[in-house]
């Protein structure tokens, strides 16, 4: 067979991301939400697509879906840019502001899709590892990196995956007043928990803020997000996003779900109170420690980590995240908030595996 050429250089030796989707019967290992979009919905998303012509393309820009957002948010539609999930938008900011010669500070352990859209556009990542335990960014240290001049990008996860804890907004004020740098407000979970930043747009056109259909909103399946920030800023990513990345169907879905948002309400007010159970169970697991969390996850960190996952998994059929890879997190893991049933099977799992693997005592 005739051999290909080597690919980019910036490919060698990474790792492509491997979520570990498995099929299994209790899945709380990818932060998507327990509940399904409500009938109503459905129903009126049925209709739309009955009359969809498959054979045209979509509006470009999904001005439809934006102007809808912009309306929700109270902000204007050049504040708006949508994209084929957050995933489209956070590597747009990396083609954007990133590259050769520029840098990105990000504050591990955090979602690591960050670091990898750094490597594949040759940006230099700046890391400042957050507060062990509370993992708050020290946003003293933060501030005196950036008075550097030299960060053309800042990335704030609130609230933080896996950690599940917001940054506060005085906080975000800060960081935006420390620098010029683009600063990046991934509010991916901000539903659940913490203070929007949204409240800054007017003083800040170097902020941006990122918001996602996958979580809250129980549309994990379709891809579709969206940025909010300065006109001016939202102008540069349309010059290096896809066209068409936002297809017809998940145009329309958008709209739907934003017309009907308030559906959505009962099950982020679900989430939240099976997160304080769940918190709660977890705490009265001897030998476990568990973190606070403003998401719809929590990390917990147990010994024998790995091992754990594994028999969650293979015994019981309950799928949790193993995030203990990550050198500053070792023997942790994290759960999706699911159903009350789902996370009381997932408990009962966790206790049977801890006392058979002697964790607990």
């Amino acid at each position: 067979m005739r051999q290909v050429r080597q690919s980019a250089p910036s490919l060698v030796g990474m790792v492509p991301y491997d979520p570990k989707y498995m099929k299994t019967e209790t899945l709380l290992s990818a932060n998507e939400s327990a509940y399904p979009v409500p009938d109503e919905v459905r129903a009126a998303i049925q209709r739309r697509i009955e009359t969809l012509d498959f054979h045209r393309y979509p509006d470009p820009l999904a001005n439809g879906l934006r102007q809808l957002i912009a309306q929700w948010h109270g902000v204007k539609v050049a504040n708006v840019l949508c994209g084929n999930g957050g995933d489209e938008l956070l590597f747009d900011i990396f083609v954007a502001w990133g590259g050769p010669q520029r840098k990105v500070l990000n504050f591990p352990p955090t979602f690591s899709v960050y670091e990898t859209n750094a490597e594949l556009t040759g940006t230099q990542v700046v890391n400042l590892p957050r507060e062990e335990g509370t993992w708050r960014i020290d946003v003293d240290k933060a501030c005196e990196r950036l008075a550097q001049g030299d960060i053309d990008i800042v990335v704030l996860t609130s609230p933080n995956n896996p950690t599940g804890n917001a940054t506060a907004l005085e906080d975000i004020r800060r960081i935006l007043d420390a620098s010029d740098a683009l600063v990046l407000v991934d509010e991916a979970y901000g539903e659940f928990g913490g203070q929007s930043a949204i409240s800054l747009l007017d003083e800040y056109e170097n902020l941006l803020i990122l918001h996602t259909f996958s979580k809250a909103y129980r549309c994990a399946g379709i891809r579709l997000g969206y940025l909010i920030g300065a006109s001016s800023v939202i102008t540069e990513f349309k010059k290096v996003r896809q066209p068409y990345s936002v297809d017809a169907i998940s145009q329309i879905i958008g709209e739907e779900v934003v017309s009907a948002r308030a559906l959505f309400d009962e099950g982020i007010v679900q989430a939240k109170k099976g997160r304080a159970e769940l918190i709660a169970q977890l705490e009265d697991i001897p030998n476990v420690t568990v973190y606070a969390s403003d998401a719809n996850f929590i990390m917990f960190k147990t010994q024998f980590a790995m091992r754990v996952w594994q028999e969650l998994n293979e015994r019981f059929s309950v799928l949790v995240r193993d995030v203990s890879g990550d050198p500053r997190l070792p023997d942790c893991l994290r759960v999706t908030v699911g159903t009350t049933e789902e996370n009381s099977r997932f408990i009962e799992a966790l206790r049977a595996v801890l006392t058979e693997t002697g964790s607990q005592r």
